[in-house]
């Protein structure tokens, strides 16, 4: 089904000044595009064309967090030495709290552990919502930091999920040990690959997304640019990454707090945003050789923080990175060495394709 848009209606659906919507329409039937909105699902590739532009469905920030987010008490999947504590816990023990204008997720850095015990508690979260098409800007100020630490903001079909990469996952930030840059990365089964040129800042590393190639390792790339990860990424105040995912590619973007160049509508979490405009992506992932209806079904976005585990433990990641000890025996009896340890998130806030589709169920038809 084909919907016409008219500015009437989308102006009176986004809390902006139509004055505002009204030149991205001019612009973009001065270029051509067809000025309707397709709720068919194949639609999928088409949709930050309609108007170049998507528009926030949901902006989270403080203690919104809370009814964004579902806390998952689970056994960690990465085999980390963390107990993911649910909600009630992780308040009382103030792994998470909330300001008007901030949210923090943390791991404990009180207890010496037991080497025959449970782990160090610490927190997973994941969005009540899935999206397809959708723009993510995650505003950072701060990501854990420290030997042992595994922080990741990524997104995968709704755990537990058994048939996992089935599905795929799309890594946004992802790093061990406070070794930058950050990585950007796409998992799936078998069939899908990436062509190793393609128009992006970030350098790519292996170009077979399939979980079974080089002990699920990914299409990688890593992204370039100062102060992407870590201590430096913490020193220089945080900054932006956002994810675009629409039926034609997933892109990734970051800018560092202090960049002169972030976009206007990034920076300042506009009703409207338009990433054709931003320039070339740190990471570009193209659905040239990559079935997205095939691999990639709606997605939840994952918070979480892990220690040691199957990647950040592994004893040669470990040593390379200049920790001391082995990630285990660091993790158990170094509890201040985890003050560090939390992400400090400004706000996350969600785009799609047309300001109706967040009161259309749990995800986007596109």
């Amino acid at each position: 089904m084909r919907i016409p848009i008219t500015l009437a209606f989308v102006a009176s659906s986004v809390s902006w000044s139509s004055r505002v919507y009204a030149a991205t329409v001019a612009t973009d039937v001065a270029v051509g595009v067809d000025a309707t909105v397709s709720t068919d699902s194949a639609s999928a590739g088409s949709a930050s064309s309609i108007f170049g532009s998507y528009f926030l469905s949901e902006s989270i920030v403080g203690h919104d967090f809370y009814n964004h987010f579902n806390w998952e008490n689970i056994s960690d999947p990465t085999h980390g030495r963390v107990v993911y504590v649910d909600e009630k816990t992780s308040v009382q023990h103030n792994l998470t709290y909330a300001k008007y204008n901030s949210f923090v997720l943390r791991t404990d850095n009180k207890a010496i552990l037991d080497p025959d015990g449970p782990g160090r508690e610490s927190v997973r979260i994941i969005t009540k919502k899935s999206y397809t098409t959708h723009v993510a800007v995650f505003d950072v100020r701060h990501m854990p930091q420290g030997c042992g630490t595994w922080p990741a903001i990524w997104s995968t079909t709704a755990p537990p999920d058994p048939s996992w990469p089935n599905g795929g996952e799309v890594d946004i930030v992802e790093g061990v040990n406070d070794q930058g840059p950050n990585a950007a990365t796409l998992h799936t089964t078998t069939g899908c690959t990436m062509p190793e040129t393609r128009p992006q800042l970030g350098t790519p590393g292996q170009n077979d997304c399939d979980w079974l190639v080089n002990y699920n390792t990914g299409c990688t790339v890593k992204m370039s640019g100062p102060n992407t990860y870590g201590p430096s990424f913490n020193a220089n105040g945080g900054g932006w990454f956002v994810t675009e995912r629409t039926g034609d590619h997933i892109s990734v973007w970051f800018w560092q707090r202090n960049d002169p160049k972030v976009p206007f509508d990034v920076k300042y979490g506009s009703p409207i945003t338009t990433p054709r405009t931003w320039g070339k992506p740190q990471a570009f992932f193209p659905n040239t050789n990559c079935d997205f209806k095939k691999f990639f079904a709606p997605h939840h976005i994952i918070i979480n923080l892990t220690l040691c585990g199957d990647w950040a433990g592994q004893a040669d990641v470990y040593a390379s990175s200049g920790c001391p000890s082995t990630c285990l025996d660091y993790v158990n009896n170094n509890p201040a060495a985890f003050s560090n340890a939390y992400f400090d998130f400004a706000s996350v806030r969600i785009y799609q394709p047309t300001p109706f589709l967040h009161n259309r169920g749990h995800h986007s038809t596109f």
